[in-house]
């Protein structure tokens, strides 16, 4: 048990210190990065009233507990305004468990174990790139800078390895629903990425022979609804953080692949959605094609970090409650984050990007994103995006990814601020042949390549 006299106003009071001092020291109680590497867990670096949201709200909401309309006023101050109005008006809710302390339960095992190995070997070179500060080359795996001491190391940690395995594919489900809870449009499909570089799980490793030069490969694909059956994006990314990348789409009804223009990022992918390139992982677009990366807030938040996965539905999928049909938003399980680092950025490579600047939100825990929210040019809020993580295991049912359980994210919900549109997203199983799951040697001939994109295209 920690000493009482660590409160939430004393944690909220160190924040405030190192914030208007220009520090960014992860941890409360003792320095994050090095509680994690000597213990393996977080508990030793933040007080008892960061780690139980019944400590931090005395008793008003408790573990197990269910924020709602009649009890979010407690917690107001650790999620984002959209969130906190879809609570209080719009029949969301939101299922508190315990906040996890074992690190080796917020990423995949792999990454966390070169992490921990890399340490202190990155560093940005002349060009703004990530490299390995031994020989400059490009970085070698792991979070290159688990002890973040500026929002853009936040952020380029985040861009070099958005699902945190060499390579993911998520078979996945969307919908696009109006303010008026009215389905637009159902969609079915499969995403797939695969890295060239800093690779800690698949031979050879840590790059891939012949692709040194780029970053990774990314494809999404459609197989319904039939209009759209067929629809492909192929996105290649060169490993300068300043170049955009290739992007390549077949489009069904023509037959063929089309390049399209490397800055077109803010363009729905498919009619209705709420999401665009350039939203991936929060960092769908290089790094410094955005500028800023100036850290605004640290404390306490709320987010899906654990118990996402839903094994009771032999596909994987979410309950949905809330809006005016009932079907808004997931039924989802938040946790208490001991503190949370918000960064602010402004587009600079886009010449009419509708975005003036992203609101990220990240969990010094692991440093993986649990939030964002997108301003219109005018700097109007004009969406907001939040989302589950979890580790696929749940009493003796678990999803494997080699020796360990596997880790992804769960479900997102991107809202509109300005029309109340919703578009939820979800991992799901498979999709006839298409499994979701990491690490697939097959994967680039399959997905990643202009004649994938034919195959999936015809078939």
């Amino acid at each position: 048990m920690h000493i009482r006299k660590y409160d939430r106003a004393y944690s909220r009071r160190k924040f405030l210190r190192d914030s208007s001092a220009g520090l960014l020291a992860t941890g409360v109680l003792a320095p994050l990065a090095k509680t994690i590497a000597d213990t393996g867990e977080v508990s030793k670096a933040y007080p008892d009233e960061l780690l139980s949201i019944d400590a931090y709200t005395k008793g008003k909401i408790k573990t197990g507990d269910f924020i709602d309309a009649s009890n979010v006023e407690h917690v107001k101050d650790l999620m984002p305004p959209i969130n906190y109005e879809q609570i209080l008006k719009q029949g969301r809710k939101v299922r508190v468990v315990k906040s996890t302390t074992d690190i080796m339960r917020l990423s995949p095992w792999e990454y966390i174990e070169a992490t921990l190995k890399n340490a202190g070997k990155a560093k940005f070179d002349d060009k703004g790139n990530v490299v390995n500060a031994a020989d400059g080359k490009p970085w070698i795996g792991g979070n290159p800078f688990p002890d973040p001491k500026s929002g853009v190391e936040l952020v380029a940690a985040q861009t070099l390895s958005w699902g945190r395995h060499d390579a993911s594919f998520y078979a996945f489900n969307a919908q696009a629903l109006r303010n008026d809870g009215a389905p637009r449009f159902n969609y079915t499909g499969g995403w797939a990425e695969l890295s060239a570089v800093a690779r800690v799980s698949m031979d050879p490793k840590p790059y891939w022979p012949g692709h040194e030069d780029k970053l990774r490969y990314q494809s999404v694909f459609f197989l319904s609804p039939n209009q759209f059956k067929g629809t492909s994006f192929l996105n290649i990314w060169d490993y300068d953080h300043s170049t955009f990348p290739l992007l390549y789409g077949y489009v069904a009804d023509f037959k063929r692949i089309r390049q399209f223009p490397t800055d077109q990022r803010f363009e729905p992918l498919l009619p209705g959605l709420s999401l665009y390139l350039s939203d991936a992982w929060g960092a769908g677009d290089p790094l410094h094609t955005w500028s800023g990366y100036k850290i605004v807030g640290r404390g306490p938040w709320l987010a899906g970090l654990s118990e996402g996965w839903n094994p009771d539905h032999p596909n994987w999928e979410h309950g949905t409650h809330g809006g005016p049909k009932g079907k808004s938003f997931w039924d989802m399980n938040v946790e208490l984050i001991p503190e949370a680092i918000q960064v602010e950025a402004q587009p600079t490579g886009f010449p009419r990007a509708p975005v003036s600047k992203k609101q990220l939100w990240f969990d010094a825990r692991n440093q993986i994103l649990v939030g964002m929210t997108t301003f219109d040019r005018r700097g109007k809020p004009f969406r907001s995006f939040d989302g589950a993580y979890s580790l696929y295991e749940s009493g003796d049912r678990k999803m494997m990814d080699g020796k360990h359980p596997y880790w992804s994210w769960c479900h997102v919900t991107a809202s509109d601020i300005q029309t109340g549109d919703v578009t939820r997203l979800e991992q799901v199983k498979a999709h006839s042949l298409h499994k979701s799951g990491a690490n697939d040697p097959d994967m680039y001939e399959r997905y990643l390549t202009q004649n994938a994109l034919r195959v999936l295209g015809t078939s």
